[in-house]
């Protein structure tokens, strides 16, 4: 099993948003798929119960370790403030780490220092996790997004994706639906947003 950990100390960065949005692609593509809400909130576990029945399976995990041979992914949105021993016992367990960033000026400079620690930890554990970021409620040719690359040119980090700021992932969250089980003509520009990120996720470790 591959597991995805969606983490950024910061909270309001999008965590829950892009979970739900990650589960729901890799369920729609067939693979089975388990989702582990550790946030104290529950909006991810929220979200899953309200998941209608005629949708691609989502499970749900209550620990990690619980029939974990069963599945192909495990996503897991974390709980803010993840740091130290926390930190590195998530670079071992996860094969992915993708780190949201809202674009205001204090998600930043939170999500730096976060993205720093990563890159230093990963150094240091010589660890095959790899890491990336997205540009949650971020449009390309922004300040903000202009802001968060001249300080990933200095890491080995990649940028995965912009996700502009829509009604189209409320409105589906709403519902217990990802961007992934709408008509594609509903959200066709976002799904254009997700080409790299898609890419990413199916590269083999």
């Amino acid at each position: 099993m591959k597991t995805i950990l969606i983490a950024n100390p910061k909270g309001g960065s999008g965590k829950t948003t892009l979970t739900i949005n990650i589960a729901g692609y890799l369920a729609n593509r067939g693979q089975r798929v388990a989702l582990l809400d550790l946030d104290r909130q529950q909006s991810a576990a929220r979200w899953l119960a309200m998941r209608p029945d005629n949708l691609a399976p989502i499970s749900t995990l209550e620990s990690r370790k619980e029939d974990a041979h069963r599945y192909d992914w495990l996503v897991i949105d974390s709980p803010a403030g993840l740091h130290g021993k926390n930190l590195a016992h998530a670079l071992k367990l996860a094969s992915k780490i993708i780190v949201p960033v809202a674009p205001s000026l204090f998600d930043l400079q939170a999500s730096q220092d976060f993205l720093q620690t990563l890159a230093e930890e990963k150094k240091l554990r010589s660890s095959k996790t790899h890491i990336g970021v997205v540009g949650m409620r971020m449009e390309m040719r922004t300040k903000a997004a202009w802001a968060l690359e001249h300080f990933l040119s200095t890491l080995d980090l990649p940028i995965l994706a912009y996700l502009r700021e829509t009604q189209v992932y409320v409105n589906a969250a709403f519902e217990g639906k990802s961007l992934f089980d709408l008509p594609p003509h509903i959200a066709e520009r976002e799904l254009g947003q997700w080409t790299f990120l898609q890419e990413w996720l199916g590269r083999k470790d």
